[in-house]
């Protein structure tokens, strides 16, 4: 019996995401690591306004997975909609959208708890609607497309955004040689429900899909201490007692065994943008 996937588990959900903290910590070190590939929220925004037919005169942008709130935030900046609706299904993670979105003064984004297997919003009701990076926590990813269908507005947009399945595979081959997990290369990537192989097949279920971007991010984190703030909270390795969680002691395992030096490490980001058209029941 293969080993479940953790984006698919849901008691793993709740341990990635039910403090805030490990979330930032992760994302901050992937940011800082950044040397290749645009901003993905920007890249989001130019999106919009290229394929909406009405970029300028948007009402509401429904967020999915909306996180912490960077990618909702960023919309409501440079976009101007009438309202911004983040959802996700963590509250912790809600909860410091809602202050990020308090510090910066935007009363514009409201920030909702719910499940994006049925969306809490009207049918017809969203003239974009984005989710990124999260469909792949979905076992029923279609499901997902289909609700997103029946929440835009005729002539509304989808941007969906996904990773590629063999991303970051160089730090796959870190932590084997280092011992961490010796099958870390043979565990099934994280992103196999919607991945950049398949996310416009899944789009077309629902959706009539207008265009697909493809990019590469490019990752050079410093040396162990860098790269085992990544490491600690990434869920796909088996790694030993007292080291998830625990990057100083992650990082003094990695100094143990391997010469400290950069890693390099690559992700393909997919971005597919669909629409509903008026002739397409929800």
């Amino acid at each position: 019996m293969s080993e479940p996937n953790p984006f698919l588990d849901p008691a793993w959900q709740r341990e990635l995401y039910g403090h805030a903290s490990r979330l930032a910590g992760r994302t901050s070190a992937l940011m800082r690591a950044k040397t290749s590939g645009r901003p993905v929220p920007e890249t989001i925004v130019s999106l919009v306004q290229t394929h909406h037919g009405q970029p300028d005169r948007l009402g509401v942008v429904l967020d999915i997975g909306c996180g912490r709130g960077t990618s909702s935030l960023v919309i409501a900046e440079q976009l101007r909609p009438q309202r911004v609706v983040g959802l996700d299904a963590a509250p912790s993670l809600l909860a410091q959208a809602r202050e990020r979105a308090k510090e910066a003064h935007d009363t514009t984004v409201d920030f909702v708890e719910g499940d994006f297997h049925d969306l809490p919003l009207p049918t017809g009701s969203s003239d974009v609607v984005v989710a990124a990076f999260c469909l792949y926590h979905s076992p029923r990813p279609r499901n997902v497309i289909a609700q997103i269908a029946r929440v835009l507005a005729p002539g509304g947009l989808a941007v969906l955004v996904t990773k590629g399945l063999d991303s970051y595979q160089e730090m796959d081959r870190l932590v084997a040689s280092a011992g961490l997990d010796p099958r870390a290369a043979q565990h099934e990537s994280l992103y196999i429900a919607a991945h950049s192989g398949n996310l416009a097949a899944l789009a077309a279920s629902s959706l009539d899909v207008i265009a697909v971007l493809d990019e590469q991010h490019v990752f050079t984190f410093d040396g162990h201490d860098h790269t085992a703030q990544y490491l600690a909270t990434n869920p796909k390795y088996d790694l030993a007692p007292g080291l998830y969680g625990n990057p100083g002691a992650l990082a003094a395992t990695l100094h143990e065994f391997l010469p400290d030096q950069p890693l390099t490490t690559r992700s393909r980001i997919t971005f597919v943008v669909a629409q509903r058209n008026e002739g397409r029941p929800a």
